[in-house]
């Protein structure tokens, strides 16, 4: 009589444990939209200067408000590790699943890879601003070219960033985890970021092109809160069910 009540209560007992990793991921996904969330609202509320402003008030606004900097290149700090477990994870998930969208998933890993390495140089670079910005009294030769090498790095990141994105919509969709729309989202969304990146010389040297990327970043927010809330949830009612 044991061995059958055994055998009967193994497959309840291994729902849970499927269920970690991807309610894992996305949580870690829900974590990194709110630390992108969190990191521009900080920026926006201070009145941060754009890539085109005058380089007087590039040198005023770091002097004046270090601690937001800090705030925002520490969240940046944070966003690297997520993003990266959040890729992984999602490979993991992927070949699980049987495989289906492999190939695009380990495209998003590597890319979302080489979008960490630019994004913590370009963090390094804000970090160089602010110390130079603290001990000038007008911009210097050297805090021009940081500033310049700081907004290239962030346009470098915006093609490595939507390359992530493509990879990721794509392996999600053949995967089962998401709906058209998403693919669709993050195809579009991704393409543009890539078009906005292409341009990293203009964008250093100060070009609104930049902002042609803002509809392809607010994109990626919109695919990775929607994919964290599906994967949390899905995963949730699986656990309701069983």
């Amino acid at each position: 009589m044991t061995s059958p009540q055994n055998s009967a209560t193994a497959p309840t007992a291994a729902v849970p444990t499927r269920a970690v990793p991807e309610r894992l991921v996305g949580v870690t996904a829900i974590a990194l939209a709110a630390s992108v969330a969190v990191q521009n609202a900080v920026l926006i509320s201070t009145g941060a200067p754009g890539y085109g402003d005058p380089i007087t008030e590039v040198l005023a606004f770091h002097a004046e408000h270090r601690g937001a900097v800090a705030i925002a290149v520490g969240l940046e700090a944070l966003n690297l590790p997520l993003l990266l477990g959040f890729v992984t994870g999602l490979h993991g998930i992927v070949r699980r699943r049987g495989g289906r969208g492999a190939d695009w998933s380990r495209l998003a890993v590597a890319a979302g890879a080489s979008a960490a390495a630019v994004l913590a140089f370009y963090a390094v670079l804000w970090d160089g601003v602010v110390l130079s910005a603290g001990e000038l009294t007008e911009p210097s030769p050297e805090l021009v070219l940081t500033w310049q090498m700081h907004a290239a790095a962030f346009a470098w990141a915006l093609s490595a960033l939507g390359t992530t994105l493509i990879g990721a919509a794509l392996a999600t969709h053949a995967a089962g985890m998401t709906p058209p729309w998403q693919r669709l989202l993050g195809v579009a969304g991704g393409g543009v970021l890539i078009a906005a990146g292409v341009a990293n010389l203009a964008i250093a040297d100060g070009s609104s092109l930049l902002f042609v990327g803002v509809p392809g970043y607010l994109a990626w927010f919109i695919w990775l809160l929607a994919t964290g809330v599906r994967l949390a949830r899905t995963r949730t009612a699986g656990h309701s069910r069983s």
